[in-house]
């Protein structure tokens, strides 16, 4: 296996090549980017020192995601001038080459910036300065790189840099850190000796380009019937819980069913950390929990969220995910109050989805959790590298005796020795609800189904696969549900007609 492309941060460019044919037990990333001889590197210490002591930096500057920005190009500038006066003769390119390694090396994370910038990798992990910097590819899984961070001080001064972007600390007293940063990324780090091999960092990465619905169905994630039956539900305000193990590719679902949203109806989305978008034209406000300061103050709970949420007037709710019985109980009780509901939940089948629910800790009452009316459930196959809809059910209330109990329907199912998805029972509550809700036959809901099972494959076929592309061609069935129809039927070019452009 041997694959290459480029990758550039700050007009630094990299090579990146993606090689098994190495004595290594895994795949290797090798990075080939331009080198800085000796000399090179003793000027730039000298420049950097230099700017140190004529640029001050005030902490809304250095915390600030947008403010962080202005400051790289204050720092890029004062470089330049530097430059072009110690080294005039300096062609354009090195000279590029040099403030980018500077801007790595003063506001960031040295040579790991190349592979934040990769929008391959998922996750980037640091576990000492003894060995590799590791990557997780989405195609490719773990990768061992030929990035090696120098010693454990400068390991610990990268995940200070962190910490001081977020206003939090990681010292002897203080050895673990979590934190969101501005631009989505997740970050964890811990020191010696909590970590006993050396100090740790790692970035979970946050999709700078989203998965749409159509990279989920071209790449076999689900299928257009399923994609399609879920876009009716949520077009008619069906409550849905999607449930899956860690990194399954919840929110990444949930992320990609949210453009199926009518463009006239108001948004609240509630998260740790924003990773949720939705098209720029939709009524949305997103809404993100804050950890409180050194002091205990000033935190906002997704509890709090939740409960304020309620008095925003929202038609939908999006919740990053549900893990305490408080939260539980007030999302619960905005689904039974009129409002239509989707969130995520760790559980690994539809079976252990209701158990979790109605179990401690989140135990909520089984008459509340009828109120769900479907649960994707989520999996990753770690060995072939894939995730997959596993599950789509229904929650349903059994009687056994006088004692009800909800349990799951499941309608669809992934048969792994085939790598597909299946249909596995008839419906035994959503087509009522959808009647009830769209005044349609089972007949006219199937004819729905399938009409939109066409458009899906219609825009999978046209290569719509951004978050704003795939929005507007929903948001124009909406509009006039039988002329996308009959574009897509005539196999019409979706940039002249939609002015998609």
């Amino acid at each position: 296996m041997k694959k290459k492309y480029t990758v550039e941060a700050d007009e630094v460019p990299a090579e990146v090549e993606i090689t098994s044919e190495t004595k290594e037990y895994v795949p290797q990333y090798l990075v080939n980017r331009p080198k800085i001889d000796k000399a090179t590197q003793a000027f730039l210490n000298k420049v950097r020192e230099q700017m140190i002591d004529e640029i001050n930096l005030s902490t809304e500057e250095f915390v600030n995601e947008s403010e962080l920005e202005a400051v790289k190009k204050k720092f890029k500038n004062k470089a330049e001038e530097i430059i072009n006066e110690e080294i005039p003769d300096l062609d354009k390119e090195s000279k590029k080459i040099v403030v980018g390694n500077l801007l790595h090396e003063m506001l960031g994370l040295g040579d790991i910036e190349i592979l934040l910038r990769d929008n391959n990798l998922e996750e980037i992990v640091i576990n000492s300065s003894e060995e590799p910097v590791w990557a997780y590819h989405k195609k490719y899984g773990w990768l061992k790189t030929d990035l090696q961070v120098e010693d454990e001080d400068k390991i610990q001064n990268y995940a200070s840099i962190i910490g001081r972007r977020v206003g939090k600390q990681i010292s002897n007293l203080h050895p673990l850190l979590d934190a969101h940063l501005p631009s989505g990324d997740r970050t964890n780090a811990t020191i010696s000796p909590i970590s006993t091999k050396g100090n740790t960092i790692t970035i979970r990465k946050f999709a700078r380009e989203p998965w749409t619905i159509t990279d989920f169905i071209e790449n076999d994630t689900i299928n257009s019937e399923v994609a399609a039956l879920l876009w009716l539900a949520i077009q008619y305000e069906m409550n849905i819980i999607v449930s899956g193990g860690t990194g399954s590719g919840k929110t990444s679902l949930l992320n990609v069913l949210t453009p199926f949203i009518p463009p006239n109806h108001r948004i609240i989305s509630i998260e740790d950390t924003r990773e949720i978008r939705l098209p720029e034209f939709l009524h949305w406000v997103p809404l993100t929990t804050r950890e409180p300061n050194p002091e205990g103050e000033g935190g906002v709970s997704m509890l709090d969220l939740l409960v304020n949420s309620l008095r925003m007037r929202p038609d939908r709710m999006i919740v990053g995910e549900i893990r305490r019985k408080e939260e539980a109980r007030v999302l619960f009780e905005a689904m039974h109050t009129g409002h239509s509901v989707y969130s995520t939940l760790h559980a690994d089948t539809a079976e252990q989805t209701i158990r979790r629910l109605v179990n401690p800790p989140i135990n909520v009452p089984k008459t509340l959790v009828e109120a769900v009316d479907l649960n994707v459930v989520m999996y990753r196959d770690r060995r072939e590298n894939i995730r997959r809809v596993m599950e789509l059910s229904e929650v349903v209330t059994d009687f056994i005796g006088e004692e009800a109990d909800v349990e799951p329907n499941i309608l669809y199912k992934w048969r792994s020795n085939q790598d597909e998805i299946v249909k596995n029972q008839d419906s035994r509550k959503l087509f009522d609800k959808l009647n009830l809700h769209a005044g349609l036959t089972k007949e006219e809901l199937k004819e729905s189904i399938e009409n939109r099972k066409k458009i899906l494959n219609w825009m999978v076929k046209n290569e719509i696969n951004t978050v704003d592309k795939v929005g507007k061609v929903i948001a124009e069935f909406y509009e006039d549900n039988k002329r996308v129809s009959h574009l897509v039927k005539d196999d019409a070019n979706p940039e002249e007609i939609l002015n998609l452009g």
